[in-house]
């Protein structure tokens, strides 16, 4: 362990180590990382612990400075553990640099089953007594982290004193085709209020769209085509996010010599945007955090895309209408044009057709529950479905929700200490 001060908060680093494979306790072991978080001056005190699940999957928790955000309120009443969850962050790293070291495709593949929910809560479990003494503690649940939140509520309710989840709230059955039917139209509504904000993007959208139909661009590696430039619409989750795609529209273009290209600005943007180097994990395993039973996914989000033909860009370039992004999904291509990607095409396209995914909430334990819950829930929510998150907080029995459409998906990040308290309020009745 080392620890180390920041402004108002010490952090200790802290390693642990789990197997990975939990039905295997005494086989293969490998290490996770979780930053622990204290008040300055609190250090020595017996306090209440909280562990902090990052949204994802794919993602290491947050690098905070010193009380930013929502853990300068977190630390005012327990001591927090950043969790980096098994593959992510400094918890053994899966990616196209280490994966190898585990054989070819297939084994990697078979490597990557073992990096769902079901696992990353289990961790918690063995993490947890070496921490809290056996006392069971608070989680902090942020998008794929609330789909652990639940996961541990089915699995090990024993180990919880509290559950917190901000946009986080799972389809309990849904299979990956439904949660992408879902999503597209909400990807729509998303993409028009951006162009109602910004009208001159449209017409800027197209003529990016036409050049890159015509001539996909390579840079540092990465392939920029007309469908990885619409992927774009991912920004368009976040509470800044239509503002920031604008201003990354703005100066696509340069006069060169040779005529009007893409500028090195935009496509640098582009590729810092869509490059899966820091989280390779979100795309390999996106569509398998909702495997649940023989069905496999087979690259939903592909499929299920071409029931929406309005997202066909060449096709809006026949007419005078709005090319639309896309955005929250994953898709072969992904594999083709990124070179963090790229090395992995064969071990993605086996975990799409993998048919033995187990299930992984217990509807007749969370019909029953006793855990005190209380979940974030925002309004149109571009990354989780609305009316799939309430039928959830309706099975779960005792959950509270806050619906809001004051913030979007980030709603934890950009309401900080608001949305703790919140929550906070409500697992304890006093709302």
């Amino acid at each position: 362990m080392s620890s180390y001060r920041h402004p108002g908060i010490v952090f200790t680093d802290r390693y642990f180590t789990v197997p990975l494979d939990h039905g295997d306790p005494g086989g293969e072991q490998i290490e996770v990382f979780g930053r622990e978080a204290v008040a300055s001056g609190r250090s020595g005190e017996e306090l209440p612990w909280l562990v902090y699940l990052e949204g994802g999957p794919g993602f290491g928790a947050r690098r905070f400075v010193g009380t930013e955000a929502w853990l300068g309120r977190a630390v005012q009443e327990f001591r927090v553990l950043l969790l980096d969850q098994r593959g992510t962050g400094l918890s053994t790293p899966a990616n196209r640099q280490t994966l190898p070291l585990r054989g070819g495709p297939r084994e990697q593949a078979d490597y990557l089953t073992r990096f769902r929910s079901d696992s990353i809560v289990r961790d918690c479990e063995l993490i947890r007594p070496q921490l809290t003494g056996g006392e069971p503690w608070t989680v902090l649940g942020q998008s794929f982290g609330g789909f652990c939140a639940v996961r541990y509520l089915s699995a090990a309710p024993e180990g919880l004193k509290a559950v917190l989840i901000t946009g986080g709230l799972p389809s309990l059955d849904a299979h990956a085709d439904d949660v992408y039917r879902a999503a597209y139209p909400r990807i729509e509504r998303k993409v028009a209020a951006h162009y109602a904000r910004y009208p001159q993007d449209i017409e800027r959208v197209r003529e990016i769209t036409a050049h890159l139909l015509e001539h996909p661009t390579e840079s540092a590696g990465h392939r920029l085509t007309a469908e990885g430039f619409q992927s774009l619409g991912i920004m368009l989750g976040g509470g800044s996010g239509s503002h920031q795609l604008h201003y990354l529209l703005e100066n696509a273009f340069v006069r060169t010599p040779h005529g009007i290209e893409l500028s090195d600005t935009f496509q640098e943007a582009v590729r810092t945007a869509s490059s899966f180097a820091g989280h390779p994990l979100y795309a390999l395993l996106h569509e398998a955090i909702y495997g649940q039973d023989e069905r496999p996914t087979d690259w939903s989000a592909e499929r299920v895309r071409a029931e929406f033909p309005q997202f066909d860009a060449a096709e809006a370039l026949k007419g005078d209408g709005p090319v639309l992004f896309t955005g929250e999904s994953i898709h072969p291509w992904h594999f083709e044009v990124d070179p963090a990607l790229r090395p992995l095409r064969e071990t993605a396209g086996l975990l799409a057709a993998r048919t033995d995914w187990a299930p992984l909430y217990d509807t007749e334990r969370l019909a029953a529950n006793q855990v005190p819950v209380a979940a974030a829930v925002y309004h149109d929510d571009m990354y989780v479905d609305t009316e799939h998150a309430l039928r959830t907080a309706a099975s779960i029995r005792g959950l509270r929700t806050w619906v809001t459409n004051e913030y979007e998906h980030d709603g934890l990040r950009a309401g900080g200490p608001r949305v703790l308290d919140r929550l906070l309020a409500l697992v304890r009745d006093d709302v």
